[in-house]
């Protein structure tokens, strides 16, 4: 049984078989089309977390391939009513994929052994691959043609940093993340992505404008994530430096695109004149939610077909 829990989950050679079936399946959709490969399918969507992107991307992804979808929320009483375990082997009968969105990673790995179908990781505090699944669509889609590239991530090592840097690290790419004292990836993390992934350039180091120099993406995030409000303005305070503006994305190549997860809070992490601008692909990364994860679920449920 396969799961996707973060991006150590697949080797290089599935990102590329899911990214091929998505250029296939965005292709036909571009033309009117909906191909129902995945007619009788069923997903669940288990959520501890609000959410826009990735509820609407996955609901809408599996009723155009053909299958439908079931929301569970707080009431559900994932870990309280009922123990985690008694979820997964409960769920995992009724349903063929599991979209998880959890405060804590633990529990979703927990969930996962005791599942009888694949589960899919819909973010986590640890990880949260499906974005960075659409992220590297995105860059591939926008700066195709690039033998080399250099990702700069700036602000919070955060869910969306970590499971980018492994995503960087399995294309190839170089990640680069400027963060301040405190708020940066750990150690032991960079080294279990070399680990992983031989040969893998990922960095931490602390000012923005080195990571910025030379960078074909520059990323941010919110300074504060979900679970973190009460931190909101301390944060405010420890990220100032860390805007992405205009004069910050004037350090970068003319060619640099850039990128936010969303949600976006303006006039904070970014500048409206950025968000707005003629090198950001914000929505097409929000877009390819949808398309990327509709090539997800027709190579996951496929392999088990």
């Amino acid at each position: 049984m396969r799961h996707l829990l973060t991006l150590f989950d697949l080797h290089p050679k599935e990102l590329e078989a899911i990214f091929t079936i998505t250029r296939d399946l965005k292709e036909k959709f571009a033309l009117g089309l909906r191909e129902p490969i995945l007619p009788g399918r069923v997903l669940a969507m288990l959520f501890e977390r609000p959410s826009l992107r990735t509820r609407v991307s996955f609901e809408a992804a599996i009723l155009q391939l053909g299958g439908g979808s079931l929301f569970l929320g707080e009431d559900v009483g994932f870990g309280s009513r009922e123990s985690i375990e008694d979820c997964g082997r409960v769920l995992g009968q009724f349903v063929d994929v599991i979209v998880s969105r959890t405060r804590a990673h633990q529990s979703l790995v927990e969930f996962a052994s005791h599942c009888a179908c694949s589960v899919i990781n819909g973010l986590s505090e640890q990880a949260h691959p499906c974005q960075a699944l659409a992220d590297l669509y995105t860059i591939r889609e926008q700066l195709g043609g690039l033998k080399t590239l250099r990702l700069a991530w700036i602000g919070d090592g955060n869910n969306v940093a970590r499971s980018l840097a492994v995503g960087c690290a399995k294309m190839g790419y170089s990640f680069v993340a400027a963060s301040p004292p405190g708020y940066q990836l750990e150690a032991s993390f960079l080294e279990e992505v070399r680990e992983a992934v031989p040969g893998a350039n990922v960095e931490q180091i602390e000012e923005p404008r080195e990571a910025v120099e030379g960078a074909d993406v520059v990323y941010t995030d919110v300074w504060a994530s979900m679970g973190q409000e009460a931190e909101k303005q301390s944060r405010a305070e420890t990220f100032a430096a860390y805007q992405v503006d205009c004069k910050l994305m004037g350090v970068a190549p003319e060619r640099a695109i850039f990128m936010h997860c969303m949600p976006v809070h303006r006039g904070m992490e970014v500048t409206t004149d950025v968000l707005d601008g003629p090198q950001s692909v914000v929505l097409e990364q929000a877009a390819n939610r949808m398309h990327v994860q509709k090539g997800l679920l027709a190579w996951l449920l496929g392999k088990q077909s």
